[in-house]
């Protein structure tokens, strides 16, 4: 029997008419009265998506106090905003088995379904549109401003204005967008009243010195001076309300020569380098002193990597990109103005403000020194340009530390608070000088052998050890001096006795020898002297000599291969044969 149901009511559904093959919408499945039967998914958005590209065409008029501005939906980001919803129904109805697509005709012949096309516009491009073409209909509110002169302040007088609520505007739009956009659709803007961020009656309170702090530099350094200059004058004036922060990035950057910065000494990887804004971390660590003694609340501060002289440890405040910034915002309900400037060799913050702070309270910060650790020997570099014997410091050394900081409260002089507020390290750094190149040591000058005074012939003539003596000064030491003077002498009698080894023979040729008297002086007798050369001989004795330790470096006749033929020697001094 159960089987003879089911054949029926399949034939029933074979059988039915209009019936939706898989994948296409049923008859009578409308968007926004586009009847979409008998269409596929794609199709049907494809359908929806050309009647959206025709509204975003559609004008749009938006009225602000009695001004008419016009524009189209596309620029305000007019856009189908439900269509994963109507993406959904269509794949309900025509999906499923032939059954289900059976029973969902038969559902939208008794029914029938129409969906909506809902579209909204962009509040951000609202916005944009409000501020760049309705900005001159209305009337923005005037801040107080408020100036630092002679130790008076002086501030301006506020006022409020009107501007375009975009919120209120933007809900209006898409109301009037929600009927469609077959014709063009104009729209009054919301306006209101807005009070001024910085009034007269709150920049008024300003009056009180809430923490002062300054610092000293040589005023000598130009480019660090400058740097100082230029970033206390770009923070003086700065007005923090209530619950707003300060970042000294913000207020100082960019470091650039374009934005009134020099190159000056800073640190990096453990040195003194010189950077475009070199000088910006004693600024902040000048103003984070002040900030402490005026009890801001400080978000970020970071050490340096090494000890700075112009405060005590943990007391400095570095800036180096955005990892290491300065930031405090402001604790009290009345507003804050801080004043930077530079005099001399000092730079100075102070932050005003309205003293509710009680006046027999008062606060002290003490830096606590917990290790030291020594630089080392200086690290010394060798400069060529630097004269010899020179030496320049290039960089101070840094002694390394670790320290904290701690806040004490006195009420009526009775400590009543002890807070630590950070505990910081910084790195040792030995000292750097450049040095000029060492001096270089003289070569000594060895004395020249003897040449013959007359090159016709082959005389020659043995300088006596007397004259030795009148050689140049060679730069030596006075005890230098009188061994050099010796050897010199010795030498030269080295020279007379190398020729000994020649044999002697008496000839034509006349000379002077020298004879021993009674009293042990010599007397110059008349002699003849014919020496033949005998290299063998000569070199022997050059080698067993016990002046042969001179006679490596020094040249003489007796150590060339070639000997002047048969020389005559005729001693100028007797004394040389001693």
């Amino acid at each position: 029997m159960a089987g003879v149901c089911g054949a029926a009511v399949m034939g029933l559904l074979i059988a039915g008419t209009g019936t939706a093959s898989a994948g296409t919408i049923p008859t009578g499945f409308q968007v926004g009265g586009f009847d979409l039967s008998g269409m596929t998914r794609e199709e049907a958005d494809q359908t929806i998506e050309k009647s959206i590209g025709e509204m975003e065409n559609q004008t749009i008029s938006i009225r602000v106090e009695g001004h008419e501005v016009q524009t189209t939906a596309a620029e305000l980001g007019f856009s189908w905003v439900n269509q994963n919803e109507i993406d959904e129904e269509v794949e309900k109805l025509s999906g499923g088995n032939l059954l289900r697509r059976y029973l969902n005709q038969k559902e939208l012949e008794q029914s029938g379904v129409d969906l909506q096309i809902e579209t909204a516009v962009d509040e951000a491009k609202v916005a944009e549109f409000v501020q760049t073409r309705c900005a001159e209909f209305t009337t923005a509110p005037q801040d107080a401003v408020i100036t630092h002169e002679n130790g008076v302040f002086q501030v301006s007088q506020s006022s409020a204005g009107q501007e375009v609520d975009i919120d209120a505007t933007t809900k209006a739009l898409n109301e009037a967008l929600a009927g469609g956009l077959s014709e063009p659709v104009s729209v009054d803007a919301t306006v209101k009243n807005t009070e001024p961020t910085r009034t007269t009656e709150a920049l008024s309170t300003i009056q009180d010195a809430l923490g002062t702090f300054s610092t000293g530099f040589n005023p000598g350094n130009v480019s660090r001076s400058k740097n100082l200059r230029n970033g206390a004058a770009k923070i003086n004036g700065t007005v923090l309300m209530p619950g707003e922060e300060f970042s000294a990035y913000t207020w100082l950057t960019p470091f650039t020569v374009e934005n009134g910065y020099a190159s000056a000494g800073s640190y990096a990887n453990g040195q003194v380098v010189d950077t475009v804004g070199g000088g910006a971390c004693q600024i902040c660590t000048t103003l984070y002193n002040a900030a402490l003694l005026a009890e801001m609340d400080i978000t970020q501060r970071q050490n340096h990597s090494m000890i700075v002289t112009y405060v005590p440890a943990s007391q400095d405040s570095a800036i180096a990109g955005t990892y290491k910034d300065l930031k405090f915002k402001n604790p009290y309900d009345t507003p804050i103005y801080m004043e930077g400037a530079v005099n001399g060799g000092t730079i100075s913050f102070t932050i005003y403000g309205k003293e509710t702070r009680p006046a027999n309270r008062t606060i002290k910060y003490v830096s606590e020194t917990l290790s030291k650790k020594d630089p080392g020997e200086p690290i010394t570099k060798v400069d060529a340009s630097l004269k010899p014997g020179a030496r320049v410091k290039e960089q101070s050394a840094h002694y390394g530390l670790q320290s904290r900081l701690w806040k004490y409260v006195y009420v009526d002089g009775v400590e009543t608070e002890k807070t630590l507020l950070q505990t910081d390290t910084y790195m040792a750094s030995k000292a750097i000088y450049r040095v000029g190149p060492a001096v270089a040591a003289a070569a000594p000058v060895m004395p020249s052998p003897m040449t013959p005074t007359n090159t016709k012939s082959s005389t020659m003539l043995v300088a006596p050890a007397a004259t030795v003596k009148n050689r140049p000064s060679l730069g030596f030491s006075a005890a230098i001096k009188k061994l050099w003077n010796r050897y010199c002498s010795m030498n030269a009698v080295w020279n007379v006795s190398k020729m000994r080894p020649y044999s002697r023979q008496l000839g034509s040729s006349s000379g002077v020898a020298p004879s021993s008297s009674a009293t042990g002086r010599s007397s110059a007798r008349p002699m003849t002297l014919k020496i033949a050369p005998m290299p063998t001989v000569a070199t022997a004795s050059i080698l067993n000599s016990r002046f042969a330790r001179f006679s490596s470096p020094m040249p003489s006749v007796m150590a060339t291969s070639a000997l002047p033929p048969v020389p005559i020697i005729k001693p100028r001094q007797p004394s040389i044969w001693r």
